[in-house]
């Protein structure tokens, strides 16, 4: 009765996934005791609530194989056999080890610090992903170099994981993802949805929820998987908060800014599982920049107001809709930082030109200084009571003048002289596939630090 009661304490410390295991060794047992007749009940059962304890403290994955061994399970003294353990199990172990080592790390490492590094393993995706911007694809639009595509991020001190379309489709299950901002975020919401894309056997499982024509019109474009359930959507909001029009005293309708509302569109998403914002660009322009009769409060237009100021004004206008609107046990937050521009001799409308870069800036030196709009972001987000995941990507988009679309426009652009050139978009694929890389070891992180919980 000892030898039972032991073996019933054994078994209600192991899990179900052990059912296999549990299944081999009390096989090998009954094999065992009824053929070696010099071992006693106690012994056996004494080897056997070892080998049981072992493998409870190892997790086997629902997809692991226990594969056979020549070894046995038990201890035979006469036969000089030694306590062994399972093969797939000690193999499942290093494995989980080396992966919790691998997070541990990569949750203590600043990934945004690092260095572009050649690296010759093929792109995400293949420049003939059909959801490609026209404007972003330099290699449908005749760019003849191909070295940008040579470069990968490297943190220092860590090493990032290789995008795994299926991992993070599998983190993804049953979730809504939603980029929200400007044209740079649907930079990196079509590479996400490439590479994505590239990782599914049936590509038709991906389908467009929305059609360009809508997407133009209304600024809203989704994706949905058919098989994980999920959906990545992008809505367009450059400012994050409300463009307006606003009648003067003559009658004329001039085009403002709400600064104190967030914009419409934000019923769209509030409920999403995942968001990533991003604003910037659109507050150098120069009516933006000037803000002469622009910035409004109320019923209150200004009639001069700097845009330092008026950032802030909205992106506290922003973070105060985030506080009181996200359920942060349900959605998580991020913010992608500036993203690097590279005029050089003017800017997008003054002749500024990056057409004749194809290496990456190697000192920093050279780098712009960090964008006034980010110490700015990083000062309100440090006074919400949510969340925010800070993407901070200025520093490495600030090396790659060389990722950029420049005079390889959509073909009915026609090139000329003192054509605009694009220095602010990336070509796809290109640097925004680092990005969604940091998106992906983020949201690695955080699903093993809710395993480890």
């Amino acid at each position: 009765m000892a030898f039972f009661k032991n073996l019933s304490s054994s078994l209600t410390n192991l899990a179900r996934t052990h059912i296999l295991l549990i299944a081999l060794l009390l096989l090998s047992l009954l094999f065992l005791s009824a053929s070696q007749t010099n071992h006693s009940p106690s012994v056996l059962a004494s080897a056997l609530t070892s080998r049981l304890l072992f493998a409870a403290n190892y997790y086997i994955s629902p997809f692991s194989s226990v594969s056979s061994s020549s070894t046995c399970l038990v201890l035979d003294s006469e036969s000089n056999c030694t306590l062994s353990s399972v093969t797939a199990v000690e193999r499942t172990s290093r494995k989980d080890r080396e992966y919790y080592n691998r997070m541990e790390k990569l949750s203590s490492c600043d990934i945004f610090n690092g260095q572009w590094i050649i690296d010759d393993s093929e792109p995400l995706y293949s420049p003939s992903c059909p959801f490609i911007d026209d404007a972003f694809n330099c290699f449908k639009n005749g760019r003849p170099d191909s070295d940008y595509l040579r470069y990968k991020w490297k943190p220092n001190g860590c090493q990032l994981p290789r995008f795994d379309g299926r991992k993070m489709l599998g983190m993804l299950r049953g979730k809504r993802l939603v980029f929200v901002g400007d044209s740079l975020n649907r930079n990196m919401w079509e590479s996400l949805v490439c590479a994505l894309r590239e990782s599914l056997k049936d590509k038709s499982r991906l389908y467009e929820v929305s059609g360009r024509r809508q997407f133009r019109t209304q600024g809203f474009y989704s994706f949905k998987i058919r098989d994980y359930k999920c959906s990545i959507d992008f809505i367009k909001s450059p400012f994050l908060v409300q463009e307006s029009k606003f009648s003067d005293k003559t009658g004329n309708r001039r085009e403002t800014l709400r600064l104190d509302m967030i914009q419409g569109s934000s019923s769209e998403y509030y409920n999403a599982d995942i968001i990533i914002f991003n604003t910037g660009h659109w507050w150098t322009h120069n009516k933006t920049y000037k803000g002469n009769n622009y910035f409004q409060e109320g019923i209150h237009v200004h009639n001069k107001l700097e845009v330092k100021e008026a950032y802030t004004k909205a992106l506290r206008t922003w973070a105060q809709w985030v506080d009181a609107n996200i359920d942060s046990k349900r959605t998580r937050i991020f913010f992608r930082g500036y993203s690097a521009s590279h005029f050089r001799k003017g800017q997008w409308n003054t002749g500024g030109s990056c057409d004749s870069v194809t290496q990456p800036i190697t000192n920093d030196t050279n780098i712009a200084p960090y964008p006034w709009m980010m110490r700015i972001l990083e000062s309100v987000i440090a006074e919400m009571k949510t969340p925010v995941f800070y993407l901070n990507i200025t520093k490495m988009t600030g090396y790659r003048q060389d990722g950029h679309p420049s005079i390889y426009r959509p073909q009915e652009i026609q090139r000329s002289p003192g054509m605009f050139q694009d220095c602010s978009h990336w070509c796809l694929p290109g640097v925004p596939d680092s990005w969604n890389e940091l998106l992906y070891a983020t949201l690695l992180v955080s699903h093993h630090d809710l395993q480890s919980k």
